[in-house]
């Protein structure tokens, strides 16, 4: 109810558009005064000097700065032009010739706000003519001409004044649409009228204009037509056709050129007006003197104020119905690289080319019409006073002037008299506030019977003057005509006050009355702090002078918030005051606001409260029944009954009733209606769910449950028509309203009876105290599991309610679903405290059946007493639905005890996305959550878990097989692969068997494996790095029995996750010829050289998969997926197997195709091959068919292939070979295995696999193998050749090579170490053999440290597949003479 300077909106980055403006200023220009953000927006204490000391009142002016740099660095807006649209969607500031657009954008802000920030849109330099420099700016909003946006606005035209005299037309984004040179004196002020719907009957409506002044001139331009040319100029942009001679509708002005004046430097155009006849005939006895005639018409004049010297406020009347010029040569600027397009006409607009541009001739001036001669009528001469500005009001009766003196002069510019001056206002910015009273809001003090006293008549509209001291740092708002200082805010010295007197351009009488346009009517703009501020001003500061007894309301209230705020323990005395000052209020409004404030004090007891109230209550029943407020009355009335319900259930609480004992098992079974096996079923399900549960949730214990200050308990309800309700609340406070109301209750501690008893007769609805009451119970899942006894509590308080009137429909009956019962199960259905819903389901299920019962015994009460009805249960709609919830929660409590469980490893490395917190679940979740939403959640967990996909299976295999030494097997299995398994996997294995009879059909083992498979592929697409997700994914796709889903599974995964980053990994290996680093890997696949590895033997896994899935397929069916009968009704996606069982299937030779390029490529990567292409290895249908659709038919590569391609494939399976041999050699010889850092190496063998790829390439696979052989016995693992030796075709072939090898260990042994023994030895060999030997290099042994007994060997096996007619075998002879000699 004060004045506020309201926030609303930001800049984004001043900073840059200041370095823009003002370059000298961009030192320093990180250091933002603080003082002045910290005084912004602070209203000061005006008002408590008291009623006489508003008008003198001063405030203390803000710190200094701390130093004179900082001080004119933030100056620099006081230098700009600026102008904001009244609509805030633009702003712009200027500077000499450049200029900055602002437009707003709604962004969150760092508090996670949505808050509009202004942000540059468009910078650049503005000026055309040399020198020229901007001295006026307007953003003037347009309305637009759309049926379906009638009133609102379209876009905003920025126009610009310039020193030369050209006046520029701009769009939002910096295109010039029309420039106009009217006189070639500099531009001194822009000022626009827009349309305003005249308030009463015989107001002259205005039109809208824009006025442009000059130092001795004012033009005024049409609205209308300026409207017309600027929408046909922005179409003509829009089309950018510069070809096309299209004329905008004519320009409709007038000139006036302003006499007997010496300067002018402000002007106010204040529109068309008439004079009464009194006026007319006194201005005309001014003028003609005596005998002056007089019309019988009074003429229509407008009237223009200008602010200067000599005079200092001068006064022009020009006659209307004169002849109009026509603007009609306008130039239309469409773009930079355009030429503007110039048409004839008399007078002259001129186009504007871009500077870049060199013209053929010399650019000349338009031709300016001459100004029609307009003297002065009269002013308020002054000699000594210079005029600076001046500011009309809204209603166009009052203006504000500043001078050089410092003052500001209240004008009336109806009879051209100064009524009001203020003083101590040097270089002040003014601007005007005008504030509508609301008709609701207006309280009478007595019955007004006078025919204009209803609620029917207009509403009153205040203005306010608003002055800015830039020198003082103060914003003042002042009520007009003599009214006091109504507001005052501290906001530095650097700001700017902006006020455009003006709304949206282009609207009548018609479209302004639809659609409200959000505008301001004035802002401060604030660089220091960034921010832009608008002021709010109520309405009954108007009236708020010495004798208003609303302001003196105010004042009370004001008074009996520094009461509630005093540091005083005297609470009896404050409860005097309260009650004196809350009847010394006079409007029953305010009285309402001053209640409310002390019903919101904390400080103030429940005595107190009711006290103050009631005597409120008694002073009103005491007046007159007409000058009662029945809205009041009724107010307190409500707070009065709500009080005393709080007094009521408070002292219930408070008392502590004598506990009885516990009930035991069996009383409860009996009070839930549950056989004895079934309730201790129930009573393990939630010990498991207890125990797993307290692993995850911590829990703080909150002081003083059934405490609720009454302040928020008068919060939280409302009374209407005598009954109580709950207003729109959070969770969170409907559990602490029913903690307060029932929480006792439950822990029988206090008596159901009479809380339902007080509650239903203060007003309560039962479903209202139902949902409090489920919200309570439902939100204390961890005190209920503590208490067994809340359960028969809830029993009772659920009776207790089921009893009251409107609870239950007495038209229900058996065969009908009962809105209460569903209200009870729905919030069981939504609830994620999974244990306490399953228990309130059940007592609402006893509950249901013992009132059934009831009325099933009645209705059949005249039975014959010899029957037998004992055994009879009565069956009901309810009955069922309640039974199908039971069994849905129960399994939705199993499921979430199983995701509570975890798996602790004794790794520490775990990665983000698996520490991430799983979802609560909810039988509503899982309904939602589609026929796979069971799995797909078992899935997530998995994923969290991180454990071997056995034990999936092991679970599946206990639940199926009464074999322990298999299931042992594989539980050994699982130990051996990780062994930093502890034994918490017991209980996840007794979990998941829970689990898997719960859900036979959405837990069943491939419907598990394969949503486990999906889980980690999409987790590891969102981390590429994480490239053990991809391998588990792999595994678990393997571990899927059935081939359809394996199969379809395994294609989706290629299509969406596969495909695209390995033709990326694909072209960067081609394109580089070799295994890429790290970086190339990160640029073009998204990964690491490390993770793209792995990537790609995954992948090459992957497609393998997929091959032996659809071999299998024809062996088996595809499975039939079923649903439990309790889950029936999901709704949802569709499952990710329903997906995979509706895959086409794939082209067999296609696939492996793919596979081959996938092992070529993993092959490069894993051994770091060099000048290596892959797609080098394939012809053009070969790459062509690569990366295409697997279902797809595609013409592959038949017949011989290019002996050049069949040359370059045998390399690259030799280079293969080689590196393979290379790393298995330095695997022994460091003892370790790589399996670490490359886990999915395990079953994959490398020589064995490039021998089936020299099957596909057409490569003779007994080289591969003999090439093989070799690499062993060349690194010294004659123990492998020997073994590998076995499986070569061509064994002469190999003989002789080996030969060779042989000779070069032999050359080494004897030529290289050069022992006396050996040189002898030499001499002694064969001429022949000695030749042979020295031609031997033993450089081209991998491993020379062979010894040589292992050599004798090895020349023994080359005898034995060499024949006897073979060219070496004579050498062979020779050379095993020579080891032998060497051995012995």
């Amino acid at each position: 109810m004060s004045c506020a300077l309201v926030p609303f909106g930001r800049f984004q980055d001043l900073e840059a558009a200041r370095d823009f403006l003002c370059p000298h200023r961009r030192q320093g220009s990180a250091a933002a005064g603080k003082d002045g953000r910290e005084s912004a927006g602070k209203p000061t204490n005006w008002e408590d000097g008291g009623w006489g000391a508003w008008d003198e009142a001063e405030l203390p002016e803000p710190e200094e700065e701390e130093s004179a740099s900082k001080n004119q660095r933030n100056y620099w807006l006081q230098d700009c032009v600026l102008s904001l649209s009244p609509t805030n969607d633009l702003m712009v500031i200027a500077n000499e010739q450049k200029a900055v657009f602002l437009v707003s954008k709604w962004k969150q802000s760092d508090k996670g706000k949505e808050e509009m920030q202004y942000a540059v849109g468009w910078s650049g330099c503005l000026s055309v003519e040399e020198g020229e420099c901007v001295s006026s700016v307007l953003c003037i909003p347009l309305a637009s001409q759309k049926r379906s946006s009638t009133g609102r606005p379209d876009w905003t035209c920025i126009v610009v004044g310039f020193t030369s005299g050209y006046v520029r037309f701009y769009t939002e984004s910096g295109v010039l649409l029309l420039a106009q040179l009217l006189n070639e004196d500099p531009v001194l002020q822009l000022k626009c009228r827009t349309y305003e719907i005249p308030r009463h009957p015989g107001v002259t409506e205005q039109n809208e204009e824009l006025s442009i002044l000059y130092p001795a001139a004012i033009v005024t331009i049409d609205g209308f037509s300026l409207f017309q040319s600027l929408r046909a100029c922005r179409n003509q942009v829009a089309r950018a056709s510069g070809n096309e001679n299209v004329q905008p509708p004519p320009l409709a002005y007038k000139k006036w050129g302003l006499q007997d004046v010496d300067t002018i430097v402000d002007h106010a155009s204040v529109g068309i007006m008439t004079l009464s006849p009194f006026d007319q005939m006194k201005t005309a006895s001014n003028i003609g003197g005596y005998n002056a005639a007089i019309k019988n018409s009074p003429p229509a004049m407008s009237q223009y104020v200008t602010v200067g010297s000599n005079p200092f406020t001068g006064f022009f009347f020009a006659l209307e119905g004169s002849s109009q010029p026509l603007l009609s040569h306008v130039a239309l600027a469409v773009a930079s690289k355009l030429t503007s397009a110039l048409f004839h006409a008399a007078s002259g607009w001129l186009g504007w080319k871009s500077k870049h541009e060199e013209e053929p001739v010399q650019k000349q001036k338009p031709k300016v019409e001459p100004a029609t001669p307009l003297a002065v009528r009269f002013g308020i001469p002054d000699s000594r006073r210079h005029g600076e500005k001046i500011c009309l009001s809204p209603c166009n009766t009052l203006a504000a002037v500043t001078d050089d003196f410092g003052r500001v002069i209240l004008l009336d510019v109806t009879r051209g008299l100064a009524i009001r001056m203020w003083k101590g206002y040097r270089d002040a910015e003014v601007g005007w506030i005008q504030t509508v009273e609301d008709l609701h809001e207006r309280e009478t003090e007595k019955i007004d019977y006078s025919p204009f006293g209803n609620a029917q008549c207009p509403s009153r509209v205040a203005q306010f003057l608003v002055i800015y001291a830039p020198r003082r740092g103060i914003l003042e708002v002042w009520s007009t005509q003599q009214g006091p200082r109504v507001g005052a805010f501290n906001v530095g010295k650097h700001c700017r006050l902006l006020y455009p007197g003006y709304k949206i351009m282009g609207l009548n009488n018609v479209t302004s009355q639809g659609w409200q346009p959000q505008t301001y009517q004035i802002c401060l703009v604030d660089p220091v702090s960034g921010s832009v501020k608008t002021v709010h001003v109520p309405f009954h500061f108007a009236l708020s002078d010495k004798k208003s007894e609303r302001a003196k309301d105010m004042h009370l209230v004001k008074k009996l918030n520094a009461l509630l705020k005093a540091k005083t323990s005297d609470l009896d005395l404050i409860e005097a005051e309260a009650k004196e000052l809350i009847l010394d209020i006079k409007y029953p409004a305010t009285k309402k606001q001053a209640l409310e404030s002390i019903l919101t004090s904390e400080r103030v007891p429940l005595s107190s409260l009711t006290n103050i109230i009631q005597t409120l209550m008694d002073n009103l029943e005491k007046q007159e029944l007409e000058c009662v407020d029945e809205g009041l009355l009724q107010f307190c009335a409500n707070k009065l009954k709500l009080l005393h319900l709080y007094e009521i259930v408070s002292k219930l609480n408070s008392q502590s009733m004598q506990e009885d004992t516990l009930p035991s098992d069996n009383d409860l079974a009996k009070l839930l209606r549950l056989e004895e096996k079934d309730f201790h079923r129930l009573q393990a399900l939630l010990e498991n769910y207890k125990k797993e549960n307290a692993q995850t949730v911590i829990q703080f214990p909150d002081e003083k449950d059934d405490v609720l200050p009454v302040k928020v308990f008068l919060e939280y309800l409302e009374c209407e028509n005598d009954a109580i309700n709950v207003k729109n609340m959070e969770d969170d406070e409907c559990v602490t309203l029913g903690n307060f109301f029932f929480w006792k209750c439950l822990c029988g501690e206090s008596s159901a009876e009479e809380v339902c008893r007080a509650l239903e007769s203060a007003g309560f609805s039962p479903q209202i105290l139902l949902s409090l009451l489920l919200n309570l119970w439902l939100s204390k899942e961890k005190d209920i599991l503590e208490k067994p006894d809340s359960t028969s509590c809830l029993h009772t308080m659920l009776t207790l309610l089921s009893k009251m009137k409107v609870a239950i429909d007495e038209s229900w009956d058996t065969q009908s679903v009962s809105p209460w019962w569903q209200q009870m199960r729905t919030a069981c259905i939504q609830s994620e405290r999974n244990a306490a819903a399953l228990l309130s389901a059940y007592v609402g299920h006893s509950v249901t059946t013992q009132i059934i019962d009831n009325v099933t015994e009645k209705k059949f009460s005249q039975i014959a007493v010899g029957s037998d009805t004992e055994s009879w249960e009565a069956l009901s709609l309810d009955a069922e639905y309640w039974k199908l919830l039971l069994k849905q929660l129960e399994d939705c409590l199993i499921l979430q005890t199983l995701l509570h469980s975890k798996v602790s490893k004794k790794t520490i490395r775990v990665s983000s996305l698996q520490s991430e917190p799983l979802g609560r679940l909810s039988v509503k979740k899982l309904l939602e959550g589609g026929k796979g939403g069971i799995a797909d959640t078992v899935a997530k967990w998995v994923f969290k878990q991180g454990f071997n996909p056995l034990v999936l299976n092991l679970a599946q295999h206990r639940n199926n097989t009464d074999n322990a030494e298999e299931s042992e097997e594989m539980h050994a299995s699982i130990f051996l692969e990780e062994p930093e398994v502890d034994e918490n996997l017991e209980t996840i294995l007794e979990l998941l068997q829970l689990a898997y009879q719960q859900f036979p059909c959405s837990l069943e083992v491939d419907v598990l494996h394969a949503h486990c498979c999906w889980e980690y592929v999409v987790q590891w697409n969102k981390d590429p790095e994480e490239a053990c997700f991809l391998i588990r994914s792999i595994d678990h796709l393997r571990c899927i029995i059935n081939a359809h889903v394996q199969h379809g599974i395994a294609l989706m995964m290629w299509n969406t996750f596969i495909v695209k980053r390995l033709s990326s990994a694909t072209y960067l290996m081609d394109k580089v010829g070799k295994a890429p680093k790290d970086r190339l890997c990160r640029r073009d696949v998204g990964m690491s050289d490390t993770a793209m590895t792995a990537f790609l033997g995954c992948c090459s896994d992957l497609l393998q998969t997929l091959l032996e899935a659809d071999v299998s397929s024809d062996e088996m069916q595809a499975p039939v997926l079923e649903t439990e009968d309790a889950w029936m009704s999901v709704e949802g996606p569709v499952s990710i197997v329903e997906l995979a069982l509706e895959q086409k299937r794939i082209h067999y030779p296609l696939v492996e195709h793919q596979f081959v390029l996938c092992t070529v490529l993993y092959a490069i990567m894993r051994f770091s091959l060099k000048s290596v292409k892959p797609l080098s290895l394939f012809d053009s249908k070969g790459k062509n068919a690569f990366f295409k659709d697997l279902t797809s038919i595609q013409l592959l590569p038949s017949g011989d292939m290019d002996p050049n391609v069949l040359s370059i494939r045998q390399q690259f399976l030799l280079k293969v070979v080689s590196a393979a041999v290379q790393m298995l050699c330095s695997q022994k010889a460091k003892e370790a295995s790589e399996e670490e850092l490359f886990p999915f190496e395990k079953a994959r063998n490398w020589p064995t696999l490039a021998v089936d790829l020299a099957q596909y390439l057409q490569i003779s696979e007994d080289v591969v193998k003999m090439h093989y052989v070799c690499e062993l016995y060349s690194y010294g693992m004659d123990h492998l050749g020997e073994e590998a030796f076995l499986q070569v075709s061509d064994k002469e072939v190999l003989a002789s090579q080996l030969l060779i090898l042989a000779g070069q260990r032999l050359a080494f042994a004897l030529l290289q170490i050069q022992t006396k023994e050996g040189m002898e030895l030499f001499a002694r060999l064969p001429p022949t053999l000695c030749t042979w030997l020295k031609a031997m290099d033993p450089q081209e042994l991998q491993n020379v440290q062979v010894p040589i007994a292992t050599t004798a060997k090895l020349v023994n096996r080359v005898i034995e597949h060499l024949p006897e007619n073979h060219g070496q075998y004579s050498l062979a002879l020779n050379l095993i003479e020579a080891v032998e000699a060497i051995s012995s």
